[in-house]
């Protein structure tokens, strides 16, 4: 079963999902310590941990349920016209409907944290949650909001990965404990950081739109889509790779770069 990790593909996709895992799951930290701090001081720690816990369990299964539905290959309908050919599967559907997602979710949520980034955090502080059990339910609730982009990302970035049906599967749990173990052992430090550099958050969230297209045309290549004769091919996965190492890389050069100036010794600008 663990094969897979014998492969170099698969370690660069196991630690490029982890990252995202972990940056795009900071805002899911956030609330769920929002909703935890209603409870007294000592029930605060361990509903958070109690809550991440079971967020981990609840996408496992979840990655379960998505990964038989990857599995039906087999077209059951099929589009022939003059200008397109496809064969449509349970996969495929899975696949565009999950790429039409994430691009929905990471362009409203760019949105959101560019023109009203107190929206969410507003909504949960507006709960009513008075006991350990309703922040329980509060953050399992709130997890399985976020639990839904997360997945698809997983299956975006491990999606014909490995010769067999599990290798996938084994790469997609376990970025997801790892990222959540991670999470709950550090997640006041990345907390901080991503507050001191949001870009992080926003530049995770636009590698979200990538991801979309690229379930999108992988539906399409799956299906044998043929649009004017010209079949839909495969985005190769070391493009993406490429570019997030890419966007990363400068990224954390501007923020080296933007603690080495002072201010004060920016010249200002005549006018």
């Amino acid at each position: 079963m663990f094969d897979i990790l014998t492969s170099p593909d698969a370690w660069v996709a196991l630690l490029t999902l982890t990252f995202l895992e972990i940056i795009l799951g900071i805002d899911n930290i956030v609330f769920i310590s929002i909703a935890a701090n209603k409870l007294p001081k000592k029930d605060q720690k361990r509903a958070t941990n109690i809550g991440l816990l079971l967020a981990m369990v609840q996408r496992i299964i979840l990655l379960f349920a998505v990964s038989l539905l990857i599995g039906l290959k087999i077209p059951f309908y099929y589009i022939n016209a003059s200008w397109i050919s496809i064969g449509v599967s349970g996969q495929a559907l899975i696949l565009f409907f999950g790429g039409i997602f994430l691009l929905y979710k990471s362009t409203s949520e760019i949105h959101e944290k560019v023109e009203m980034p107190q929206h969410d955090e507003d909504a949960i502080k507006s709960k009513n949650i008075t006991s350990f059990s309703k922040a329980i339910v509060q953050i399992v609730i709130i997890d399985f909001i976020f639990s839904i982009d997360s997945i698809l990302t997983a299956v975006g970035m491990t999606n014909g990965i490995g010769d067999k049906p599990m290798d996938a599967l084994v790469l997609m749990v376990i970025a997801v404990v790892v990222s959540i173990l991670i999470m709950m052992i550090f997640a006041n430090p990345i907390r901080i950081f991503i507050n001191n550099h949001p870009s992080m958050q926003i530049l995770a969230l636009s590698f979200l739109i990538l991801i979309g297209f690229m379930l999108i045309a992988e539906s399409a290549h799956l299906s044998h889509a043929r649009i004017f004769e010209q079949e839909i091919g495969a985005i190769p996965k070391g493009y993406l790779y490429f570019a997030i190492a890419f966007s990363l890389l400068v990224e954390f050069l501007n923020i080296k770069m933007r603690k080495k100036i002072d201010p004060k010794e920016i010249p200002e600008k005549h006018t």
